[in-house]
């Protein structure tokens, strides 16, 4: 009688885990949302930062931000410039990763950089595919401009200043 309790234990506690298996729908790859990146390199802020476009994961997008972040973009269309913080950043931002399928980002050459211990400034390349369905793919490609700040000489750097110097 106990192995019979014990056994109809271990089965209703195994339910509700396999009744949830969809054996058609393949799993949510979270590999790269978990992983960890040395945000005290400058390697490690573009890889973290790739890995947050790729997984369209705000929660690794935002801990790149510093509090007082700016985006800057210049409107071709109405000949200005246009900027905003980092609430704006995150809503923008959120807002594309819920609205696309995928998005593949590739950093490409460094053209320039000025660096102190407080203070780092990286000009780098990027393609962007921005999927919004099979049929709709748009292409961005240009520059980033990323001001980089970090309040101790071996700490984590923040993005301060992003300067889009792209197609779109």
């Amino acid at each position: 009688m106990t192995r019979t309790i014990g056994g109809f234990l271990m089965v209703a506690c195994l339910l509700p885990g396999l009744s949830c298996i969809n054996p058609f729908a393949p799993r949510l790859d979270n590999s790269l949302a978990g992983a960890t990146y040395d945000l005290t390199t400058s390697d490690g802020i573009f890889k973290a930062f790739q890995t947050a476009y790729s997984t369209r994961d705000t929660t690794i997008y935002g801990q790149l931000l510093d509090a007082g972040f700016t985006f800057l973009y210049h409107d071709y269309e109405q000949d200005l410039d246009v900027t905003w913080g980092r609430d704006e950043e995150l809503r923008t931002t959120n807002g594309l990763f819920q609205n696309v399928q995928r998005l593949d980002l590739i950093w490409n050459n460094v053209l320039s950089t000025s660096e102190d211990s407080s203070r780092l400034v990286i000009q780098r390349g990027f393609n962007l595919n921005v999927t919004f369905n099979p049929s709709d793919i748009e292409r961005v490609f240009g520059y980033a401009s990323l001001t980089l700040r970090r309040d101790q000489p071996h700490g984590p750097w923040k993005i301060v200043l992003w300067i889009d110097q792209s197609n779109n």
